[in-house]
């Protein structure tokens, strides 16, 4: 392991045949002609109605995985393109694409891509109106939408639109009578009688990396939500980027682990979010790797264990939700849960150090017989690590899975950079950073916008992170005010202004702290960043998710959703008949003593000023359903403040 300078010069020199320059489509046929024969997608039975036939994509049976090659996929990609030119679809043209992960998305995608579109993304869980917006805005020519469910959704707004198509992923035929509304299946038909080899490289050939390739739309927590605007050179140089920190370079040691063919990864984060569509999609397949698409989240430990990938990406949250199924399989009896918080200790103590002693060596080697094998099996028993982006991760949730052998990379990045700044290197991973800036990428902390109190508890430069480099977005659509806002210049050219208060160890790796925006001002004139609060809660059994308040008031609060499966646990522990209804329990003065046992355990690791004085408990989950959440898992505050008045009435209210 060499120095942090030694490793970005290492970077820097590392090319192969897959970085470089190119649009999204060039990149996609090039992988495909190289990697014609090995595996490309990989799609589970039983799951959809799709509309493409057997004859296009075989169906397996139910709840068993099928395959298919780069050399099928590339031609029912090109199929597409040849459909989506017959539909009217030309350079420029943009098409919105509303669906859930599964392998017609990545198939549509590069089709559209490929006939020239600018793909716009809609999450699956948007109203009525907002996808009447996210049409709208960008002015969609057409969209494809996964089911009759979606379909509705389009066709209840699609009289304020100017949609000259709509395609649907599943069989749905219903809709017989309009010429308009074609299944995939239907596209790839025309694709097919229309398909000309010349025809299709002409549509590649006369795009350039410089063009629109996509809108992906921020979540619009602050406001309605902005069209980034990424290019196919935004998204290629990032891919590169990615590639020379985590390909097979000469200088890396043989067990360091890389992203090449042999890569096999679950994809189920969204991918209308681009975290997962250039984590999971197209580095991924320009790396000639194998993308498994899990059924849903929730059945993300059987897929995994069916698909056994190599890796995969995900958000916190996630591996929150995989350490919490962890802890409580292990509490199915008192026996198993001692000894699975013993091995969580040895690993712990284990991961953190260089040079372990023989005797937590030895004790290393009965917690992974005991537990960390197990676990391992669990997620597919092939895990070399995972890919941690779209939040801050625990430290020590880290540390936990580090102990156990499953390394978690975590990187930094945001919508306008398509995203990837910063990344964990396999060489030097270090939980509780987001490792150092990529290859090509300049950055600089603006340390105007924070008080002395932050710069003096910080070991390294603190500030606002600004960016400059080839994956940073030209701005927004159609929004310059937006665009002006969220840039700066001075003598070496025009910075993002990213929001995010960043340290930067003497060594260059980031450390992240929180939103600007989100900075919670008391009265008494400290400032509490709420981010690190709440990660402490991570790795807590009795609180599921919480949010810290406190901005123009005294003190800090939270509004805190309990572990009830927990609360049930401890309940039957301790002989406690509790009331069965969530809203009961989180009324019930012993739960809230229970809970606030967590709450100062957390306390006792923060200053005065940013311990939580006082809490109330929500009875129920927030998820991106219920407008809780965005769909990369982060709260949205101000939603969560507006449903849950009275509960912060009761905190800081007169009374």
């Amino acid at each position: 392991m060499g120095s942090t300078e030694e490793l970005l010069a290492a970077e820097a020199e590392y090319t192969d045949d897959m970085t470089g320059e190119g649009t999204l489509p060039e990149l996609f046929a090039k992988s495909a002609e190289r990697h014609a024969g090995e595996p490309a997608q990989q799609y589970k039975g039983g799951v959809y109605h799709r509309s493409l036939t057997d004859d296009i994509v075989p169906s397996p049976p139910a709840d068993e995985f099928a395959l298919l090659t780069y050399e099928r996929m590339h031609d029912i990609v090109k199929n597409l393109a040849a459909g989506f030119r017959e539909l009217g679809v030309e350079h420029g043209d943009r098409v919105g694409m509303f669906a859930n992960t599964r392998m017609e998305w990545a198939q549509a995608d590069f089709g559209l891509l490929s006939a020239g579109g600018v793909v716009s993304t809609i999450y699956t869980e948007s109203s009525p109106r907002q996808v009447r917006y996210l049409l709208d805005d960008p002015g969609a020519m057409g969209v494809v939408v996964e089911n009759e469910e979606l379909l509705a959704r389009v066709l209840g707004v699609e009289d304020d639109l100017d949609l000259e198509f709509i395609v649907i992923m599943d069989d749905v035929d219903i809709y017989e009578e309009r010429d308009d509304i074609l299944t995939l299946e239907e596209v790839h038909e025309l694709g097919v009688e229309n398909f000309e080899q010349s025809a299709y490289e002409s549509w590649i050939d006369e795009q350039d990396p410089d063009d629109l390739a996509s809108l992906i739309y921020t979540s619009g927590t602050t406001g309605k939500p902005k069209g980034v605007k990424l290019t196919h050179a935004n998204f290629t140089a990032n891919f590169t980027q990615i590639r020379k920190r985590f390909g097979p370079r000469p200088d890396k040691d043989p067990d360091t682990a890389v992203l090449d063919s042999h890569v096999k990864t679950l994809s189920f984060l969204p991918l209308a979010h681009v975290l997962e569509r250039t984590g999971g999609h197209f580095t991924m397949y320009f790396s000639g790797a194998t993308v498994a698409y899990a059924e849903s989240t929730d059945t993300i430990q059987e897929d995994l264990q069916a698909v056994q990938p190599t890796m995969a990406t995900s958000v916190p949250r996630v591996y929150e939700r995989i350490f919490d199924a962890m802890r409580e399989q292990a509490a199915s009896s008192d026996i198993k849960e001692r000894i699975f918080e013993w091995a969580l200790e040895v690993g712990r103590k284990y991961g953190r150090q260089e040079n372990p002693s023989n005797s937590l060596k030895m004790k290393y080697y009965a917690a992974d017989k005991l537990v960390f094998q197990s676990v391992k099996s669990k997620l597919g028993g092939s895990i070399e690590y995972f890919i941690s982006g779209g939040g801050s991760l625990n430290k020590e949730l880290a540390e936990l899975f580090r102990g156990m052998g499953l390394e978690i990379y975590e990187g930094y990045g945001l919508t306008e950079t398509s995203p990837v700044v910063s990344i964990n290197p396999a060489e030097d991973p270090r939980p509780g950073t987001l490792g150092p800036p990529m290859h090509d990428i300049d950055v600089k902390l603006d340390d105007t916008v924070i008080g002395p109190d932050r710069k003096e508890k910080a070991e390294g430069e603190i500030g606002e992170l600004l960016v400059q480099g080839p994956n940073v977005t030209e701005g927004y659509w159609e929004r310059p005010e937006a665009t002006e806002d969220a840039f700066t210049e001075d003598e070496n050219g025009r910075w993002f202004r990213t929001g995010d208060i960043i340290e930067q160890t003497d060594d260059g790796y980031f450390v992240y702290h929180d939103r600007l925006k989100q900075l919670i001002v008391l009265t008494t004139g400290k400032n509490v960043a709420p981010g690190p609060i709440e990660d402490a809660f991570a790795t807590s059994e009795r609180v599921d998710q919480v949010m810290v308040m406190g901005d123009n008031e005294k003190f800090i609060s939270a509004l805190v959703v309990p572990n009830f499966e927990a609360i049930e646990r401890w309940a039957d522990e301790e002989d406690i008949a509790i009331p069965s209804e969530q809203i009961a329990i989180c009324e019930d003065q012993r739960v809230h003593e229970w809970i606030e046992e967590a709450v100062e355990d957390v306390n006792d690791r923060f200053e005065k000023h940013e311990r939580i004085k006082t809490f109330e408990l929500i009875p129920m989950e927030w998820t991106p359903e219920n407008d809780m959440l965005t769909s990369s898992m982060k709260l949205k505050r101000r939603n969560i403040l507006e449903k849950f008045s009275g509960k912060v009435d009761r905190i800081y209210g007169d009374d």
